[in-house]
């Protein structure tokens, strides 16, 4: 689908899109603290709150509701900081539209479905508000996609991306893993659209905000958006993932900002490791399709004798014996055993279509 997208926010040159405020509004004081405080670093683009909060379990903290949205009001008001919340119903949106919210967002929890995203999509239809769109809870690309392609279907140009990691099961540092390669191919199928990384989301906790906001600069994000709170230890709702807006400020001090690409002279060394990466990959593939011919004369072999294609003890030993291996070689277990669960796949298919092919 072709589309024609305008940026949802210009950014000061010099640096990335700077978003920033508490996880939720919860009084009229807390808000307009945090939001003086943040508006003299001079940094911040657009001041966030959450209004509405959806919660996994009833009970917890929901959000103020729409009595929060004057207390946005008065922080444009009073600061001159633009600003920002999230939407998951038609009603938000009406509700954000009258206070003058000047962009809205879709949590990860709206994106995840195509009937919230279509029913807020139907209700932005005629306006011309900024929309950003979280990326869905599970690793689904489509869903993401599909959200997109609803908000500008309804006639909304100014559209962005906001990175706050995917739902993992087992352990793992994170709140929610990165998955910065989904990310990434997000990026290259829609180069023109804004993409700013959540790193309160994916990281849960404070000690990792600058590390993960670091990392998505390097990786040429447009900016971030964090979790800021005059008080966190005492927020109601993700406190262990705010910081104050003091502590942020020395966080935004210390980010790098990477250049979006290399001069002639650095060009000229990339261009060359490049070719040398090309060419190993080249060998790489090679290799792995010697290796499915392997796999084809296994399948016959058990075909013949009418042997079970999966033999678990078997897999179990290359996991262990081939994830030591590579982490000597510097390699994560992490992508160790997305390769070889690739790997696996794939001759078990070459496997499987040789012996039903057989019976």
């Amino acid at each position: 689908m072709e589309m024609k997208i305008d940026k949802v926010i210009e950014p000061t040159p010099g640096r990335g899109i700077v978003i920033a405020g508490p996880c939720s509004a919860e009084t009229e004081g807390q808000v307009m603290q945090c939001a003086k405080d943040l508006a003299k670093l001079n940094q911040v683009d657009l001041f966030r709150s959450g209004i509405w909060k959806p919660r996994t379990r009833p009970g917890s903290f929901e959000g103020v509701g729409k009595e929060g949205l004057q207390w946005l009001k008065r922080v444009k008001e009073e600061t001159g900081l633009k600003t920002t919340t999230e939407v998951a119903k038609a009603s938000h949106v009406y509700d954000c539209l009258k206070a003058g919210i000047d962009v809205v967002w879709l949590g990860a929890r709206t994106t995840v479905n195509p009937f919230s995203v279509q029913e807020v999509a139907d209700a932005l239809n005629g306006t011309d508000i900024p929309v950003m769109i979280k990326n869905p809870i599970n690793p689904d690309l489509g869903l993401w996609i599909g959200a997109v392609e609803r908000i500008y279907k309804a006639g909304i140009t100014k559209i962005g991306l906001i990175h706050r990691g995917f739902s993992y099961h087992g352990e793992t540092v994170y709140r929610n893993v990165p998955r910065w390669q989904m990310a990434i191919e997000m990026k290259r199928r829609f180069p023109e659209l804004q993409m700013v990384v959540d790193n309160s989301h994916i990281c849960g906790n404070r000690h990792m905000l600058a590390e993960v906001a670091q990392e998505a600069l390097n990786l040429n994000y447009d900016g971030l958006m964090t979790e800021v709170h005059p008080r966190p230890d005492e927020a109601w709702s993700d406190a262990a993932q705010q910081i104050t807006p003091a502590v942020f400020g020395e966080l935004l001090e210390g980010l790098r900002l990477r250049k979006p690409s290399a001069n002639e002279v650095e060009m000229e060394r990339l261009t060359e490791l490049r070719r040398q990466i090309d060419e190993i990959d080249s060998d790489l593939i090679g290799m792995i399709g010697r290796r499915m011919k392997l796999a084809d004369q296994i399948g016959h072999f058990k075909a013949e004798r009418n042997i079970a294609v999966l033999q678990e003890s078997r897999w179990d030993e290359v996991l262990k014996e081939a994830s030591q291996r590579g982490k000597d070689h510097g390699l994560s277990e992490e992508f160790m055993h997305g390769y070889l669960r690739a790997i696996h796949q794939e001759s078990i298919d070459h496997q499987d279509a040789i012996v039903n092919k057989a019976q």
